[in-house]
């Protein structure tokens, strides 16, 4: 088997039975602000993209790029299709031209022609991705490729089960906008992106222990920032708190923790797979390249501002009256909301900076109240800072995921009073009929879980209630808190509260008692009451 290197999350894998394209991403994302890094425009696409089969991860638009699908990838390609809830990547798939779908079942092997062996797991929480993740697993003769690049799945047994991998790449660097984008006083923020840092490899180490592949290849990240207004958020200043740590720094931190079986991908790197061997040829010195970083990056800011001047150019849109717009999209969404309304349970405001670069015009939208309106002074616990033409863009192209778009852009500021809510994203990941609906779906058929665990002097729920992580393999306690280490959320023993996110309680004891309300010897469980007021979270949920 062989594996190239074609950038970020990006790969293709060969065999004699057929070649697999995964995640080809090139052409900047979320308004310009990402892109790849080491530069992967200069590979030929054209021999790349002539595969038999494709695979996208899913619809995060630094895995599913689709100027670069139309262009450069075959339409006689089949797409191994994962089995999400909605019909959105099948859509977008076809309106690309693309025709031939094997549409997979999660968790179960699918054998293709030549004896090529796949097995897609989708992940499909409404916060999985924009509704759904995935990883894909190939074996052809006896060598097994795990992809798992963004997924976060609660466990790997599923992989492991089919035989032992023989190489697993895997994602390990930050994706996201917290901490950078919060207002906050620069040691908070510092200390909150070491947290996040630290708490980004553990999760990686974890599952690298759990899979013990023979060989470890990190990807996924990090995306680099060439716009001059978000050249700080690049890795090259030292900055313990910076969350897109490289590959070469994986390699490293990797070390400390015993590691040894890792290999960086270069675009254009290759490996040479069996179950006994991986030897990998590079374009060029990985060590060299990124010991010369900052000057990559240089480089490609100064070749690349035209296009990030282009895009700037086209997100203006005078005619589009964005409270209007805002309330016909918006408005019949709220009113049919009831899971993602009430939990975030207040007004959230955008503050929206004029093309002058000091007017602002301040638009609410008003969960509890059902409408979108102005700004009328009153306490609200987010509010956003962006331009004014992010918002109209989003309102003219008909966006239905600013998530994926605005808010991964990193092109805005973040204020919150209290806890971070992922109810807040999730709603305004779900901008459409379909969306919506399977949110609020999903989230009316969570049930809490009655098997209980004993961690440390603690009685604890057996699965996270974030998104149902085993606590027995993710859960630390650390005196009266526990941390699932899935997605770092914090949870106080004592009073079962949720320090990370509103709601989400968990049910917990002190070992040795019984149950509020129930006999001691009949081992079943109370939910412990939510306690307090919110309180900043010791590392924010994002």
């Amino acid at each position: 088997m062989r594996i190239t290197g074609t950038g970020h999350a990006s790969l293709r894998i060969d065999t004699p039975a057929g070649s697999i394209l995964c995640d080809p991403w090139v052409n900047p994302a979320y308004f310009a602000s990402w892109f790849p890094f080491p530069d992967n425009s200069q590979l030929d696409w054209e021999a790349l993209g002539d595969c038999d089969y494709l695979y996208v991860s899913h619809l995060h638009r630094d895995h599913f790029d689709a100027e670069h699908l139309r262009r450069f990838v075959s339409k006689k390609a089949t797409v191994l299709l994962p089995e999400f809830p909605t019909s959105e990547m099948r859509d977008e798939l076809e309106a690309l031209g693309f025709t031939r779908f094997l549409e997979t079942k999660t968790n179960q092997v699918h054998e293709l022609d030549g004896g090529l062996k796949v097995m897609i797991q989708a992940l499909t929480s409404p916060t999985d991705g924009p509704i759904g993740d995935s990883s894909l697993w190939v074996e052809y003769d006896g060598v097994r490729v795990l992809n798992q690049n963004d997924a976060r799945p609660t466990d790997l047994t599923t992989f492991h089960a089919l035989g032992h991998v023989h190489a697993h790449l895997l994602q390990f660097s930050g994706a996201i906008w917290y901490p950078m984008v919060y207002e906050l006083p620069e040691a908070a923020k510092r200390a909150f992106g070491k947290q996040k840092r630290d708490r980004q490899f553990d999760r990686t180490f974890r599952y690298i222990d759990d899979l013990k592949a023979s060989n470890v290849i990190p990807i996924a990240g990090p995306p680099c920032f060439l716009d001059d207004e978000l050249w700080q958020f690049n890795d090259i200043f030292g900055d313990e708190g910076n969350i897109f740590p490289d590959q070469w720094v994986f390699q490293q931190e990797y070390a400390k923790v015993g590691g040894t079986n890792s290999t960086v991908l270069l675009p254009g790197s290759v490996m040479e797979l069996t179950a006994d061997s991986a030897e990998t040829t590079h374009p060029t010195d990985v060590e060299e390249f990124f010991a010369h970083k900052r000057e990559h990056l240089e480089e490609m800011r100064e070749r690349k501002r035209p296009v990030i001047e282009a895009a700037k150019a086209s997100w203006r849109h005078p005619e589009v009256d964005v409270l209007a717009e805002m309330k016909r999209r918006i408005e019949p969404l709220l009113d049919e909301s009831v899971y993602l309304a009430k939990g975030v349970g207040g007004p959230v405001r955008f503050d929206l900076v004029g093309y002058d670069g000091e007017s602002v015009e301040s638009i609410v939208v008003d969960f509890p109240g059902k409408e979108v309106r102005h700004y009328d002074d009153e306490k609200v616990r987010y509010r956003f800072r962006t331009e004014r033409a992010l918002i109209e863009h989003l309102l003219f192209i008909e966006e239905v995921d600013w998530v994926n778009s605005l808010f991964l852009s990193c092109r805005f500021s973040a204020a919150r009073i209290g806890q971070y809510n992922e109810f807040v994203y999730s709603f305004f990941k779900c901008l459409s009929e379909e969306r919506l609906q399977y949110a609020e779906g999903w989230f009316a058929e969570q049930k809490p879980d009655a098997e209980d665990i004993k961690l440390g002097d603690w009685v604890v729920q057996r699965r996270c209630p974030h998104l149902k992580a085993d606590l027995t393999r993710f859960g630390i306690v650390d005196g009266k808190t526990l941390t699932c280490q899935l997605h770092g959320w914090k949870f106080d023993l004592p009073s079962g509260r949720c320090l990370t996110s509103v709601g989400h309680e968990l049910r917990s004891r002190p070992a040795g008692t019984p149950a509020p309300g129930a006999d001691p010897d009949a081992g079943t469980s109370g939910v412990a009451p939510m306690g307090g007021e919110p309180v900043e979270a010791a590392a924010g949920g994002e």
